[in-house]
């Protein structure tokens, strides 16, 4: 059955690969302008830099990256380019979010973290945040003070369909002005339910175009970028076993369907491509599109600096689901399809979409000198939010309507929002140092805003030793509030008599930052260790009917965490662990343990030509009961019925450096068979089986 869906665009329906007009043209005229910028300003750009013989030299040391972060310090010396080999083989440094991530078993496909984070982002917020780890941070793209054009790409590919690319070019049109683009793309294929090794499961793109611009006397500094990324998921709703009841999505009714075949055991769960999974024509898109600059004007030299950060964003998901499968039974009047647990607009498709936009003006100054750094600043934020669904086609009542249209499922939210914040440090003789942070929403204008939020925190520190303290209040995400789609209907909107409460939080941390003295062979010895204490109010999650609650028995968490770098001689060992405490109650799902160890042997071969590293790194996570995921709404949800066995997976790396290349080779997932076939990274969805993975980066400084 094919159906047409009026109004609706590629980017809508999901059925094929997302249409590419939009990203083709955008290359095509950045690169345009990008190449006329150069040739403009050609003679402009000719600096060489020469060694005794006059043969120009570029390289590593003649290009420095410049981040947001130091402008807004107000300093823009930059920091040289890494050129580190020890990253590069390690999966979770693909992407932009380097922390340990649970997904649905494949690249790009949905994530949450696997360890504690507080909250600090105030405000109307989407809360649509699974595929955040492969989006690019406005506030952190890198530009380049090059003295010739840098150019680099980097290319990582895996026998199971991985893939990433990415491609950046920038120069320097006059002394001091540089633009640059860069495009990105994130890919992999099906390991479940697949008769061809290269069916798409995800695909993810992302042009980015950006400069810096700076007066010869450096009081006035500009940063500017836009981005635009486009993420296109196939949804698989995990492994369906041959027989077994139905699992719907928000495990709320489970009417007994028995498949083909006898009882299985786990060991059978992990087929791979010839195992069965509820979802075929399911599929997420995420769009999003934004335009970011700030600006810096010295006043008082680095006493006193005004600064301004302009940043206009739009974010767009929509779930199409067009082969829906009607189920002969009913609960609670409601019609059933297979994997959903209830219907309640349409059962013929699902199409649910959500725009969310926003434009923010941050306004304020800062100021350093030896001894103290501050920056004061507030902020002013409208923002829109808009949802359809599919209507018609009910059953409800008798009356059976087979036409299909969009309509608006919620009433437009608009919010006009307004923010104070800043940091204050000082450092005595670097004794000490003591740092205060924080920021206030006092106030919302319009009909039921959020009401007031607030993040604070402190830290002071002495030799080795810190403490900090961090207190939140902040509000439900807008999804937590209103949702109306094809499957899941709430409002706890603020106002109204099912509104949710601030969720509050404290932490206190203590840390310890050690460089070990040297003892004979064991040099470069670093370690570093934290405890945290972190209590949790009126925490707002995803109960097992995939709908928001609240907890308002308050959580309590007792985080330790460790890291244990060191050389024998020509031998490398890092290893680090975090222990979390009273991460197994309603609302938090947190593995007690979860530890990565690299050893690698590191050395120069061919008459130093090359340098190398062989090594292996093991990581591992204990059991717990790992959230669910729904992806008709994008969460992931609390269910308290399948646990995930404690797992490891060991590889295998070799890499290597010859001049501006860097190469490795990996095997990942070599102990597949040892201990089990298999391990599942959320509940019905497996990890990777055991791969050959080949990564290679090229830098270019002419």
């Amino acid at each position: 059955m094919i159906l047409t869906l009026p109004g609706s665009g590629a980017s809508d329906t999901c059925l094929k690969a997302p249409q590419r007009g939009f990203l083709i043209n955008w290359p095509r005229s950045m690169g345009a302008l990008l190449v006329l910028l150069v040739r403009l300003a050609a003679p402009a750009a000719r600096a060489q830099v020469l060694d005794d013989s006059t043969k120009v030299v570029y390289g590593p040391k003649t290009t420095r990256v410049i981040y947001e972060a130091e402008v807004l310090r107000d300093s823009t010396a930059g920091t040289l380019l890494d050129t580190t080999l020890t990253h590069f083989p390690q999966e979770r440094f693909w992407t932009h979010d380097t922390t340990f991530q649970q997904d649905l078993g494949a690249v790009g496909t949905a994530t949450r973290p696997l360890l504690y984070q507080p909250n600090l982002q105030l405000g109307a917020r989407l809360g649509r945040n699974v595929f955040d780890k492969y989006a690019r941070d406005a506030s952190k793209v890198p530009y380049y003070d090059s003295r010739s054009p840098y150019s680099f790409f980097r290319y990582i590919q895996s026998g199971a369909g991985e893939q990433v690319f990415e491609f950046s070019y920038s120069r320097s049109l006059r002394k001091n002005f540089s633009v640059g683009i860069a495009y990105e793309r994130i890919a992999s294929n099906k390991i479940l339910a697949t008769t061809s090794p290269r069916a798409g499961l995800v695909e993810h793109s992302n042009l980015l175009f950006f400069g810096r611009y700076q007066t010869e006397d450096e009081r006035y500094h500009l940063l500017f970028n836009f981005s635009n990324a486009r993420h296109r998921a196939a949804e698989q709703g995990g492994v369906w076993p041959l027989k077994t009841r139905i699992r719907p999505e928000g495990a709320g009714i489970n009417d007994s369907i028995p498949g083909p075949g006898s009882e299985e055991t786990p060991a059978d769960l992990f087929k791979y491509a010839q195992q069965r999974v509820y979802l075929t024509q399911a599929a997420n898109n995420e769009d999003r599109d934004e335009f970011y600059f700030t600006h810096t004007y010295r006043l008082l030299g680095r006493g006193l600096t005004v600064y301004h950060t302009f940043d206009a964003k739009r974010q767009y998901n929509s779930f199409s689901d067009l082969a829906l499968q009607r189920l002969n039974t009913a609960e609670n009047f409601y019609p059933r399809v297979l994997y959903y647990p209830r219907v309640l607009r349409n059962t013929a498709a699902i199409l649910d979409r959500v725009e969310f936009a926003q434009v923010e003006n941050t306004a304020g100054v800062l100021g350093r000198t030896k001894a103290v750094e501050y920056r004061l600043y507030g902020r002013y934020r409208t923002a829109s939010l808009v949802s359809r669904a599919l209507v018609n086609n009910q059953d409800f009542g008798g009356a059976i309507n087979t036409g299909l249209r969009l309509e608006q499922a919620a009433p437009r939210r608009t919010f006009n929002e307004v923010f104070f914040g800043g940091t204050a440090a000082f450092n005595y003789r670097t004794i000490y140092a003591v740092e205060a942070a924080g920021e206030l929403h006092p106030v919302s204008f319009g009909p039921a805003q959020n009401g007031p939020e607030y993040w604070a925190r402190a830290s002071v520190r002495t030799g080795p030793l810190s403490a900090e303290a961090l207190s939140t209040s902040y509000a439900p995400t807008l999804t937590q509030q209103e949702l109306v789609g094809n499957n899941y209907e709430w409002h706890h909107l603020p106002g109204s008599a099912t509104e949710f409460s601030n969720t509050n939080t404290t932490q206190l941390t203590g840390r310890l930052r050690v460089k070990l003295p040297d003892l004979g062979l064991l040099n470069q010895q670093h370690f570093e260790a934290s405890a945290s204490l972190v209590n949790i109010g009126n925490l707002v999650y995803y109960d097992t009917t995939a709908m928001p609650t609240q907890e308002t028995t308050a959580r309590n968490l007792q985080v330790l965490a460790a890291r244990h770098q060191v050389h024998l001689g020509r031998v490398a060992f890092d290893n680090q662990a975090t222990y979390t405490r009273g991460g197994d109650v309603n609302g938090l799902r947190i593995p007690a343990l979860v530890s990565n160890s690299r050893v690698y042997y590191e050395s120069y071969i061919f008459r130093r030509a090359l340098f190398s590293q062989i090594g292996a790194e093991v990581y591992y996570q204990s059991r717990y009961r790992a959230f669910d995921y729904s992806p008709s709404t994008q969460q992931f949800y609390q269910q308290n019925t399948f646990t995930i066995r404690n797992y490891a997976v060991a590889n295998v790396f070799l890499t290597a450096d010859i001049k501006a290349v860097s190469v490795f080779l990996k095997m990942a997932y070599i102990n597949q068979g040892l201990l089990g076939d298999g391990y599942f990274t959320t509940p019905y969805y497996t990890g990777y089986p055991r791969r050959f993975q080949f990564g290679v980066k090229w830098n270019f400084f002419n």
